[in-house]
């Protein structure tokens, strides 16, 4: 999961300024607004909508914001309708590139998100071009508090984890798809800081980029991330120091 991680760690580290441009709410109410339409809107029913609660709670979303969006999407309150996406291309050094998104008009996103690949040096594919390299995988966050490395790894595995990774001040745990919810709730139980859980498309295979075509992904990744429809972007790159 390495490749996987230095990216990541670039992500969190660019969190707290996505934060203050209040990108991460509105992804979060994208995600509990489509769980809440797709299953209903009570969550002990409904698992993606606990799900998408609880990551909204663990980033203070007020309640106030998370029951809007549920009702919104129930059709109590009024609002737009908004569809899941996934756009797949290539990025320089032949990195490919899963794009999530949430958006309300169809119509205005594709375009966006092929405009943002053309001039970052990059090219959107076909349905399918590049989903076949990644696989669905849970990604649990967990505060780095009061557990060292070993014994955090004892907890993952007894409860079904694939693996544990650390960088700074968290552990980063990988489940399967089947194991995910069990592993998050294991994590829950044993009073830990599950700072966020969600499912991420990982590379099977990793790309490996370095110099003047990393410095291009970078950027190409970075206007994605700038899109105001997009809910995650995942590569199979492996950043070459």
């Amino acid at each position: 999961m390495s490749g996987h991680s230095k990216w990541a760690t670039i992500r969190r580290k660019k969190g707290a300024l996505d934060a203050k441009r209040g990108k991460i709410f509105t992804r979060l109410i994208r995600e509990i607004t489509i769980a809440a339409r797709q299953g209903g809107g009570d969550p002990d029913g409904n698992p993606r909508l606990r799900l998408a609660i609880d990551n909204a709670k663990a980033a203070n979303m007020p309640a106030d914001n998370i029951e809007r969006a549920i009702k919104k999407a129930t059709g109590e309150l009024e609002g737009s309708q908004i569809s899941e996406l996934i756009y797949e291309g290539f990025g320089p050094g032949g990195v490919a590139i899963l794009v999530e998104v949430a958006t309300d008009n169809k119509n205005r996103t594709v375009a966006e998100i092929r405009h943002i690949f053309s001039r970052g040096n990059g090219n959107m594919g076909e349905t399918g071009s590049v989903a076949w390299m990644f696989e669905r995988k849970g990604i649990i966050t967990v505060k780095r508090v009061n557990k060292s490395e070993d014994e955090m790894m004892e907890i993952i595995l007894d409860a079904g984890a694939d693996d544990l990774s650390t960088e700074e001040d968290i552990f980063e745990v990988t489940t399967t798809l089947e194991n995910f919810e069990h592993v998050r709730k294991t994590l829950i139980d044993k009073k830990l800081t599950v700072e966020n859980a969600s499912l991420h498309w990982i590379a099977k295979n990793l790309t490996p980029v370095k110099g003047d075509d990393a410095e291009k992904l970078m950027k190409l990744i970075e206007a994605i991330e700038e899109s105001d429809d997009l809910q995650n972007v995942f590569t199979n790159a492996d950043f070459v120091e």
